[in-house]
């Protein structure tokens, strides 16, 4: 706990700047299937910030190592996409050392949800046709008609928008 005001707004302040960023990069994956490297950079300088003001920046650092080596042996058999990598080893340097592995369980649980939701999806889109490109191209037409094709061809899930749901719901539980 913070009892200096203004330290606390600062805490409060990178929580919500690390919060939209998830959110960015979560959108973004959703969209092209990539997760921007400045969204992981702030996440990590943000979680490096709040880790040096409150002290726990050395273990930070080495669950944060632990998370990306877990990982990379998992993008090395092909289990997940670098992006991936990179957001899940960022967003365990915003959450406290301890919600590390709560952080993990939830976005397992969340990835679980996505997963179903594309199954169902793809079922859906089994059964609409591929739709004419419309004369105005907006970029939400845009991204539809890209998703319904991944969705007929069994693209890999979006999975950027797991890891920023666990991590948000550690980072604001209730």
């Amino acid at each position: 706990m913070i009892n200096d005001p203004v330290l606390h707004s600062l805490h409060q302040g990178a929580l919500i700047v690390g919060a939209l960023t998830l959110c960015c990069a979560a959108l973004h994956d959703i969209a092209a299937r990539t997760i921007p490297n400045t969204a992981c950079a702030i996440l990590a300088v943000l979680g490096i910030g709040l880790h040096l003001a409150d002290g726990s920046i050395l273990i930070s650092l080495l669950f944060a190592t632990l998370v990306f080596c877990g990982c990379t042996f998992c993008w090395l058999r092909g289990w997940m996409g670098g992006g991936d990598v990179k957001l899940l080893a960022a967003s365990s340097l915003l959450v406290p050392p301890a919600a590390v592995g709560t952080m993990i369980v939830a976005t397992a649980m969340f990835g679980g949800a996505v997963a179903v939701i594309y199954l169902v999806a793809r079922s859906i889109a089994r059964r609409i046709p591929l739709q004419a490109p419309p004369a105005r191209r907006t970029l939400l037409a845009r991204v539809l008609r890209a998703e319904h094709w991944r969705l007929l061809r069994g693209a890999p899930l979006p999975y950027g928008s797991a890891i920023a749901a666990g991590t948000l719901f550690v980072l604001f539980p209730g």
